[in-house]
């Protein structure tokens, strides 16, 4: 690939977050730094920027339009990387969506976006292949990789590397941007669904910008001698800013991984890759600990994130001791694209979500939309500029989440004098025992100071008499061994009566998300089952 990129300056009042994400391939001193490694290749940033703009020519060859939406079924690597900065130039719309999608799944979502375009990576063709038979919309389907790719009638494959082809055109030039605003619709990500059907929150070109402003540079600290590895994938809000968004933005390099992480394989990527900023979620810290990965391979880690749900207190301080890296847990959503609340490094207070990002300003309230007191638990409101525009065609959904200019974030809060905000948990998933709320978070939190507990999840389940009681399903650290009986024992020695649990089930493993989130009705169901079982 040569790397002959040409940089048309942005007309007055026009705004394409592709451009402000490659910066760097356009200056003679940081065009040829690495943009992009792991596995699947580097890239330097002017071969990026060649890169995005040879898929960029591709799908303009394919008549892709403005505002029209691309579906990428993708591995994280150069390819994406490069499919989300095209689709942007041409001021279309990529959206990046879980590979562990069905077939069935993927079509739901094709049908939802109104795709035409569907770009695939080989090793996720079989589900690709089921979902464009339901997707009656969906003409044209590029494959990164070999897989074979049989399409019905009216719809045309293609490979990857001939989409590119097709894009080899003015001698390797960026074709110029689409005449986009900061208002311009420039992302769809869809929510987990692990409440309900998946939505598309709707991204702004601004948005990009903001999130890197704010978190990247006056949380993290970012500077282009850092190297980003993230265990949450570029289809989730939290992964695309930690391994596209944040990286790109300043000159740092993205270790891409496209495979999906466990302790070892992300152990070894370490090894190989000396990332300065690693990025994961609570139940894949713990899966580290109860691995004991050795402590060597963080010693390039200068600093780790923690998003996707609370980090308890006592996995943190586990965390640093073992590894004498320290964590700043945070809270981000896809619908405000990045981290919003967070600690600070040197600041962080385990068991707490820490303090409001610059540039956002929280509430917390109750139930009639009042703040409520420091120290009173309540509802909490986010407001700030990367907030999505609204959910895709969920009208009475949209008007409930998101009210003027605060969005409702479904979390549960309080916050002391100091600003510090403690979770309690989602706000559906508290549940009260003896007519006094309990927060799940705060017994899983206790349960997790038990040597022998690797993971706890706590739901309310009902009673002989139909009112809810906490029951606890716990993992076991390796190698260790404890009866349901001396957990139950140690929380009723350290929690008040009625946050005990009833009853604690030792289980192999808990119900997650793709992003490594807890999914509390699934933990509701396995211990229905085993229950029921025993």
């Amino acid at each position: 690939m040569t790397a002959h990129v040409a940089h048309v300056p942005a007309k007055p009042g026009t705004f394409n977050a592709s451009e402000y994400l490659l910066r760097a391939a356009f200056r003679p001193d940081t065009a040829g730094e690495i943009a992009v490694t792991g596995p699947g290749g580097d890239l330097t940033y002017a071969e990026l920027a060649e890169l995005s703009g040879r898929v960029a020519a591709g799908l303009q060859s394919w008549g892709l339009r403005a505002e029209e939406r691309v579906v990428l079924f993708m591995a994280d690597g150069p390819a994406m990387a490069a499919a989300i900065l095209g689709v942007m130039r041409l001021g279309a719309v990529p959206v990046p969506v879980s590979t562990m999608l069905t077939g069935v799944e993927l079509a739901g979502l094709l049908n939802d976006a109104r795709a035409r375009i569907l770009l695939v990576s080989d090793r996720f063709a079989v589900a690709a292949e089921a979902a464009v038979t339901q997707a009656p919309g969906v003409r044209y389907v590029a494959v990164e990789g070999d897989a074979a790719f049989p399409v019905p009638p009216g719809v045309q494959a293609s490979s990857f590397a001939d989409l590119l082809e097709q894009g080899q055109r003015r001698d390797g030039e960026l074709l110029d941007p689409y005449v986009t605003s900061e208002d311009s619709s420039a992302l769809w990500l869809y929510t987990s669904g692990t409440t309900g059907k998946p939505k598309g929150a709707m991204h702004r070109h601004a948005n990009i910008p903001h999130v890197v402003e704010t978190y990247g540079r006056q949380v993290l600290g970012i500077t282009p001698e850092d190297r980003c590895y993230s265990v949450a994938k570029l289809f989730f809000a939290y992964g695309i800013g930690n391994s596209l968004f944040f990286p790109l933005a300043t000159g740092a390099t993205a270790i891409l991984d496209p495979d999906r992480p466990t302790p070892a394989s992300v152990a070894e990527r370490l090894r190989q890759y000396r990332p300065t900023l690693f990025f994961a979620v609570p139940t894949f810290y713990a899966a580290l600990l109860n691995a004991d990965v050795p402590a060597e391979v963080f010693s390039s880690v200068r600093l780790a994130v923690s998003a996707g749900e609370p980090l308890p207190a006592e996995l943190c301080r586990r965390f640093t001791a073992r590894y004498g890296v320290e964590i700043i847990d945070g809270i981000g959503s896809t619908e405000c694209l990045h981290i919003f609340l967070s600690n600070r490094p040197g600041r962080v207070r385990p068991g707490t979500t820490g303090t409001a990002v610059p540039g956002y300003q929280l509430r917390v309230v109750d139930a009639a939309g009042e703040d409520v007191e420091p120290g009173t638990p309540g509802s909490l409101l986010v407001k700030g500029e990367s907030i999505s525009t609204g959910y895709w065609c969920r009208t009475a959904t949209t008007r409930q989440v998101f009210q003027g200019e605060w969005l409702h974030t479904g979390d549960t809060y309080l916050v002391d004098e100091d600003g510090y905000y403690t979770c309690l948990g989602r706000t559906g998933d508290m549940l009260k025992a003896g007519g006094i709320w309990v927060s799940p978070a705060e017994v899983e939190a206790h349960l997790l100071q038990h040597p022998a507990v690797a993971m706890a999840a706590v739901v309310g389940l009902p009673d002989g008499d139909g009112l809810d009681k906490p029951i606890a399903c716990v993992v076991l650290a390796d190698g260790a061994a404890a009866q349901p009986q001396e957990l139950s024992d140690f929380c009723r020695a350290g929690l008040a009566s009625f946050k005990r649990p009833r009853q604690v089930l030792i289980v192999d493993e808990l119900p997650t998300t793709a992003s490594g989130k807890l999914q509390r009705f699934a933990v509701r169901d396995l211990a229905v089952t085993l229950l029921a079982a025993g």
